[in-house]
């Protein structure tokens, strides 16, 4: 059963690694096929040389992955059949045994190693690719004070919901995975109201929106949808990236709407407010409620399987671990964890389709309620100054696009503007 499971594996890595390499080569070839000429749609209103460079950042942003994909392989291999998250094990169990402790210290060597790993790729990201495309704006002094903080958060708020999880899986018989779960619903919803006042303050800061044509606006916005917030804020986003954007955050009494610095630079109020109805839609219809009822049903799955895959001696074997006892909570969960994805990914289109879905959805609310033209205008400076690029191979936005590409999505706007 063992080299059964073991065989499935390799080979659902294998097709993974294929088909991602597949819709790359797809995404280039689009891409560089339509690299000297700016799509009619858009042939007045962006230059052919900021439609060069989407096409230009595009393409490095998949090579650049396209490296991090095989050392991520390489991590797998040497992780499973390679041996190291047994050697973790035995060496952690010899010092500790198999206790709640030392489950904890297994899965923090290994999720170290990782971000050891990830160290590398992460800063040249930002200080190569980014920098390389005009978009960085990020010090090294900040990029260093990012990884601290986020990694002393990781330890404070991480630690202690394993050491819960742990516990139930140790103490709670057949069904702990059921507490579990429940643990990590209330712990999702708990951080979601937790994060703007308290941890987001901590990367950036936040200042209210002055007042002005926007903050008329936005006001006005927010009457007209019944939506009401504990404040408009600015973010002081553009001390990392140039690039813009804007989000709601929190929930109840203690929902934001927060503007990146850089969007409020680069917009019109009018096509700003259009952008927050955009964002607004997505509250009032609430597709932000039905994209987490999703996801606690899919972690509701995820735990009943990794409960019946923890006792199952061929799962470890498998996946190249040899327990010195029944079961490793640890190990476990980090073998889960990494094959989990492999198994996923052919399912990917699914999800995106729901989120395009969401997204038209949430345009037509925009349109409804602001400035179809102006969400229009807001749309086509963002595609061109966060060089995005117009002419993606439909595939490849199948199975990875979140957002309806540009002409789908501005032809599906302006029909909104008719209909209105």
């Amino acid at each position: 059963m063992a080299i059964s499971f073991a065989v499935v594996f390799l080979c659902f890595l294998a097709l993974d690694t294929g088909l991602k390499f597949w819709l790359d080569a797809r995404q280039i070839k689009s891409v560089e096929d339509h690299r000297e000429e700016v799509p009619k749609a858009f042939a007045k209103k962006i230059t052919l040389e900021a439609h060069r460079k989407a096409a230009d950042y595009t393409i490095a942003k998949i090579k650049f992955v396209q490296k991090e994909r095989w050392v991520g392989l390489a991590v797998i291999l040497i992780a499973t059949f390679g041996g190291l998250i047994e050697f973790i094990y035995m060496n952690v169990t010899e010092w500790l045994g198999n206790g709640i402790l030392a489950q904890i210290i297994i899965v923090g060597a290994f999720s170290l190693f990782n971000e050891l790993v990830d160290l590398p790729f992460s800063w040249a990201a930002q200080f190569g690719l980014e920098q390389k495309f005009g978009f960085n704006t990020m010090k090294p002094a900040q990029f260093f004070k990012d990884l601290a903080l986020s990694t002393t958060l990781s330890v404070i708020i991480g630690v202690p919901l394993l050491a819960l999880i742990f516990w139930f899986w140790q103490a709670a018989g057949s069904y702990w995975w059921l507490y579990a779960w429940i643990a990590v619903v209330v712990f999702t919803l708990g951080l979601q109201w937790f994060y703007p006042t308290f941890i987001a303050p901590l990367f950036n800061k936040f200042q209210n929106l002055p007042e002005g044509p926007l903050y008329d606006r936005i006001n006005s916005l927010l009457k007209r949808v019944g939506f009401e917030s504990n404040g408009l804020f600015v973010m002081d986003a553009s001390k990392r990236n140039a690039k813009g954007n804007a989000y709601m955050t929190g929930f109840g009494k203690n929902k934001r709407i927060v503007f990146f610095d850089t969007l409020i630079n680069k917009l019109s109020p009018e096509e700003t407010e259009a952008v927050l109805a955009h964002e607004l839609g997505h509250y009032k219809l609430k597709h932000i409620f039905k994209m987490m009822g999703v996801s606690f049903l899919l972690t509701f799955i995820i735990f009943a399987v990794l409960n019946w895959v923890s006792t199952a001696p061929w799962f470890y074997e498998g996946l190249g671990v040899t327990l010195a006892e029944g079961e490793s909570h640890g190990v476990a969960l980090i073998l889960f964890f990494l094959a989990l994805p492999v198994f996923t990914f052919p399912f990917t289109p699914l999800t995106s389709i729901f989120s395009r879905k969401h997204e038209f959805e949430a345009d037509r609310f925009a349109v409804k309620n602001s400035s179809g033209p102006a969400l229009i205008t807001a749309l086509t400076k963002l595609y061109s100054d966060n060089a995005s690029t117009l002419t993606p191979d439909r595939i490849y936005s199948a199975f990875y696009s979140s957002h309806p590409n540009a002409m789908a999505r501005i032809n599906a706007i302006k029909s909104y503007e008719v209909a209105k």
